[in-house]
């Protein structure tokens, strides 16, 4: 999937900025005016002590918050300090310090940006350990669902799952929600249901939101609330995982990492489950495999220039999944790409990077030339296959790609465009660059938020994001299983063609997010 990785610095292209000292208290209280607007709270309620993190601040809202700070500090900021240094107060005294070097005349000379902390190296293969006191006991595979638990309900995967879930099965719907109660969590699954247009109030009291929290012990739970789920559930759907552009996998770990071995905990525990992980294709983000075609049961041993942080941290969680189903625990693991909008609806994730960038680019009226192969999945056709797969029993122990088997080109989707009036040039990538520094410089582009990540300069070889996600630095994914397993079933995955960009077009369009005036 093209995703981007944590930007060490911001690119060295952005220059020209005045730098004047600001003081601890001035940063502290820009800080919280501003974090209080981005996430649309009273600034009374941002404290001081408390992580970033635990506010919800997502990869575009971070990047705001970042591009807003370098014109008021006059200075280029990491985005990962956000990360090293988690609150308000401790970003502040690191910006006041940093600031008032900046502003020294002594510096100018050898003045650099905000980007003092690097990204660590982390082994990855040293990170994949699970808990040993796991140990799921025998386990009889029922087809019959009663009671089946899922994260990642308040996402667009899970909006789907759950849907698909309600109809096809009688299974009740436990979802692990952030909430402060069960009212407050059924309150956020409903709105997101609604929002992707798959509410439906019938089905309302088979949806049973559990306040919780992916990145605590026992998932946020009391030890009795966990147990009582563990010995009543049927069978656990995980598609729960922190998607960041931002934080390196260190600050990932807790919910991606941490989040998934409570997941195998609660399967594991008093009456054994089937634990239906959603993982990611870019566990085969490894340079070891491009060009190679990676098969469904092919191990994923190398991990060594996987390079975003979130990747890293799917690359772990599926180790440990793998080391719990080495243990007994009945497992499927799904690998879809990037995720499309609903074949029929159009219904998208308006905030993913795709939408981002397709807004962003007709806004400044280039794309970049670039040899993608669009490998996007209409969510309808992986949320489908998950729940079709789970209920198989020679499933048990595989793993699915959820890959689209005919991709096409990146240059199709623009030549689709043209053809209906839209005056887009595709030029070369140095050349997008470029445009995007001369031209992109309101917030309100989506390109504006993301600049750090396509244009930072990455890898031994000085190459940028896009560069290290090219066609031929990428595997072949092979689904050819996937579709073998699929084939006693209805479903099958819509084509990538003029139809399917017109069904996007209209919902993008009639929702606003797309203005063709």
């Amino acid at each position: 999937s093209l995703l981007f990785p944590p930007s060490s610095s911001l690119p060295s292209q952005i220059k020209g900025l005045t730098t004047m000292a600001r003081t601890v208290e001035e940063i502290q209280a820009w800080l919280v005016s501003t974090l209080a607007e981005a996430l649309k709270i009273s600034p009374h309620e941002i404290n001081l002590q408390e992580s970033l993190d635990s506010y919800g601040l997502d990869s575009a809202q971070a990047m705001v918050l970042i591009t807003k700070a370098e014109k008021m500090l006059g200075f280029e900021v990491s985005p990962t300090l956000l990360w090293h240094y988690p609150n308000v107060e401790a970003l502040s005294e690191r910006l006041a310090e940093e600031s008032l070097e900046q502003s020294s005349p002594a510096q100018d000379a050898r003045r650099t940006n905000l980007s003092a902390v690097k990204t660590v190296s982390v082994n990855l293969g040293a990170e994949a350990v699970l808990d040993p006191n796991i140990r799921p006991r025998s386990f009889h595979f029922t087809p019959e669902l009663n009671n089946v638990f899922l994260t990642g309900g308040t996402g667009f995967l899970g909006a789907f799952l759950i849907y698909e879930l309600l109809h096809k099965t009688n299974a009740d719907i436990y979802c692990l929600v952030r909430a402060e109660n069960s009212n407050e969590g059924k309150l956020k699954l409903k709105q997101n249901l609604q929002q992707y247009a798959v509410w439906e109030e019938e089905y309302s009291p088979r949806i049973i939101a559990v306040p919780g929290d992916l990145s605590k012990p026992y998932l946020g739970l009391s030890t009795e609330g966990f147990e009582m789920l563990a010995a009543n559930l049927d069978a656990v759907y995980h598609s729960a995982a922190m998607l960041n552009y931002v934080y390196p996998y260190s600050a990932l770990k807790a919910a991606n990492v941490l989040g998934t071995q409570e997941v195998i905990r609660l399967a594991s525990d008093i009456k054994v489950k089937p634990l239906h992980y959603v993982s990611s294709v870019a566990v085969f983000e490894s340079p070891a495999y491009a060009g190679k075609v990676v098969r469904e049961q092919d191990s994923f041993d190398h991990w060594e220039g996987i390079y975003l942080g979130y990747s890293q941290t799917k690359w772990v969680a599926e180790k440990l999944v793998k080391i719990a189903g080495d243990r007994g625990l009945p497992i499927t693991i799904h690998r879809p790409p990037l995720i499309s909008g609903h074949s029929q609806t159009g219904v998208c994730n308006t905030s993913d990077f795709i939408c981002l960038m397709i807004k962003g680019c007709l806004e400044m009226g280039y794309f970049p030339d670039v040899n993608y192969m669009m490998d996007m999945s209409p969510v309808d056709y992986v949320s489908q296959a998950v729940v079709y797969l789970s209920k198989q029993q020679e499933s048990l122990g595989k793993a699915f790609h959820l890959q689209h088997p005919q991709p096409v080109s990146f240059t199709m989707l623009v030549d689709w465009m043209r053809s209906f009036g839209f005056p887009i040039q595709l030029i070369p990538y140095d050349e997008w660059q470029a445009q995007l520094m001369k031209t992109v410089t309101s917030i309100n582009n989506p390109l504006y938020k993301l600049r750090p990540f396509l244009l930072e300069r990455w890898s031994q070889e000085g190459l940028t994001i896009p560069d290290l996600y090219l066609q031929a630095k990428r595997p072949i994914i092979s689904c050819e299983d996937t579709l073998k397993a699929l084939s006693g079933s209805s479903i099958i995955c819509p084509p990538i063609n003029s139809q399917m960009f017109m069904t996007y077009s209209a919902y993008l369009i009639e929702s606003g997010f797309l203005n063709v005036a």
